[in-house]
């Protein structure tokens, strides 16, 4: 479980989710089994509270996105449709010597060297590349190992039966998408939002929980009109100055949807305590790129174990993908289920009928050329990739196409470790004796802390105290997690929230009965993160609160 020594940060943090209960080891008593992590009383707090935030501002508070839950085992074909079952693989290879074994991608890139892939598609390792457990050289030639987790359905475990459990939560969008489309009364441009569980047997876990072989992924798969239609209808596609470019417009294309998602992502995080000085972007190269993708950022955090490039500067490692994937995956499903997945918008059959010939023309030759370069590539003869092609350029033509999605694609267990390195504090203070403590801090936002108050009465043998702690708590308990605490000293209490992350306590002491009138039923509220105090009424505290932690 423990992050190699070097890491001392790292292992600072482990040591914390382990005490504190955030993240333990999946059956630890037996062992653990590696790749594998439970979420203790607070992890799970943070993680349910993280779920809801996305969900509530890519879902509940937009017109224009719909929700999704689809069941984690699914039909193969969906699968073979998307490629995972021929392609979705990584490296592997083994030390002959100590039979340890490594993705060999991370093994070449942990010694500064490039994993080599040759014209036939096959990997080999550079020369000088060695087992970096026991330093031998002898190592198996790298072979692509599967990462989907297969099973079967049914009693009899023979080849027709086999499924696998989902490796991605984005395939089941692109299968239900008509479904959602019709029932749901949307148009495109829109939106499809899932939050759920996915597996992938990781060759070699690491770097605690944001490599894991169980994991879960926040997805969004928005669906827009494709460049030419855009254009057929507006005169033109717009153009957009960097930054966020606003609120979206009729006559966006891909460009302008992706630039809008990869910003609005951004606004979230800053909205949960990651500032953009925590992130990092990279924008993937044409070689970096699948073969159907027109571009793709990755939103990187500056993890403790995230190394550096040559100028020293921390690179980051990827929380979230925002991919313009074309119309790759709907067209796939098209193929491989024979059932149409594009739509009719009437508006483009009205505007191409009043396009001159000449720019009709030149919509549908380029439309041609996109739909019959997407098939060639997924493997169609050319003379069938052409008479396809043709007829999708005349479908477009009387107001059909296959929609394009633009892909904002968060891992959960990523942001939730992500959080934690980032709200993690310790300070070290030294009494009059000379005797130093360290004290630790989670300085988590309000909104995503596990524990939004601490309900504490100034002393536990008090009754009238803890009564009306007790009716403080009850006060609050409806619209926010409450921690009551009566257990030691006022100051180890105030220590234990700090170190869980709770943004504020809340003290009920003799002023609060009225032993001075004027603050009878106040309150002393406590912030964590500078140990500042003030008064409040308890009539006002809910609301108080309320706006502190949404």
């Amino acid at each position: 479980m423990a992050e190699p020594k070097e890491n001392l940060q790292m292992e600072k943090i482990v040591s914390l989710c382990k005490r504190r209960g955030f993240i333990f080891q999946s059956s630890e008593i037996y062992g653990g089994i590696n790749g594998f992590w439970d979420y203790g009383p607070l992890g799970a707090e943070l993680k349910r509270n993280v779920k809801e935030l996305w969900w509530n501002s890519m879902t509940r508070q937009r017109d224009d996105v719909a929700g999704l839950e689809a069941t984690i085992i699914m039909s193969p074909a969906i699968w073979k449709a998307s490629g995972h079952v021929d392609t979705f693989s990584d490296p592997m290879c083994d030390c002959k010597k100590c039979k340890k074994r490594f993705r060999a991608d991370q093994l070449c890139e942990d010694q500064g060297l490039t994993l080599i892939k040759n014209a036939d598609g096959k990997f080999a390792l550079p020369e000088g590349t060695k087992c970096t457990s026991c330093d031998s050289k002898e190592l198996t030639e790298p072979r692509p190992f599967n990462l989907m987790f297969k099973t079967y359905v049914g009693p009899v475990e023979s080849e027709d039966n086999v499924a696998y459990l989902r490796p991605e939560t984005a395939q089941a969008i692109f299968a239900q998408f008509k479904n959602v489309l019709e029932t749901s009364r949307q148009k495109v441009p829109f939106g499809i939002g899932q939050i759920g569980k996915a597996f992938r047997n990781e060759v070699t876990p690491r770097n605690y929980t944001f490599r894991s072989r169980e994991f879960e992924q926040m997805e969004l798969e928005f669906f827009i009109k494709p460049d030419e239609a855009i254009e057929a209808i507006h005169g033109s596609v717009a153009t957009v100055a960097a930054g966020h470019p606003g609120e979206p417009q009729p006559n966006w294309g891909w460009q302008a949807w992706h630039q809008y998602w990869v910003e609005e992502r951004v606004r979230f995080y800053e909205g949960i305590g990651l500032s953009r000085e925590t992130l990092g972007f990279h924008i993937q190269t044409k070689e970096e790129l699948a073969h159907y993708a027109r571009a793709c950022t990755d939103i990187l955090f500056k993890f403790p174990f995230s190394k550096k490039d040559e100028q020293g500067n921390v690179k980051g490692d990827e929380l979230e993908g925002i991919a313009a994937r074309s119309d790759f995956d709907l067209s796939q499903h098209q193929r491989f289920s024979g059932k149409p997945q594009h739509v009719f918008d009437d508006e483009l059959r009205q505007a191409w009928a009043k396009l001159p010939k000449e720019k009709q023309d030149d919509l549908w030759r380029r439309y041609y050329e996109n739909r019959k370069n997407y098939l060639t590539k997924s493997g169609v003869e050319a003379e069938a990739a052409a008479k396809q092609a043709t007829d999708d350029a005349n479908a477009l033509a009387k107001g059909n196409y296959v929609p394009h999605v633009i892909e904002p694609s968060a891992g959960v267990d990523r942001l939730i470790l992500a959080l934690i390195a980032n709200a993690y504090s310790e300070t070290t203070k030294t009494d009059d004796k000379g005797k130093s403590e360290t004290i630790y801090t989670m300085k988590f936002h309000p909104r995503v802390a596990p524990i939004k108050v601490g309900v504490l009465p100034l002393l536990k043998n008090k009754p009238d105290l803890v009564a009306k702690a007790l009716a403080v708590r009850d006060l609050l308990r409806p619209w926010m997690n409450v921690y009551y605490d009566d257990g030691g000293s006022i100051g180890k209490r105030y220590a234990r929230q700090d170190e869980a992350g709770t943004p504020f306590c809340v003290t009920i002491d003799f002023d609060t009965l009225g032993e001075k009138p004027e603050l009878l039923d106040t309150v002393t509220l406590r912030y964590r993160d500078d140990g500042k105090q003030e008064r409040l009424k308890i009539s006002e505290l809910r609301d108080w609160l309320l706006v502190k932690i949404r």
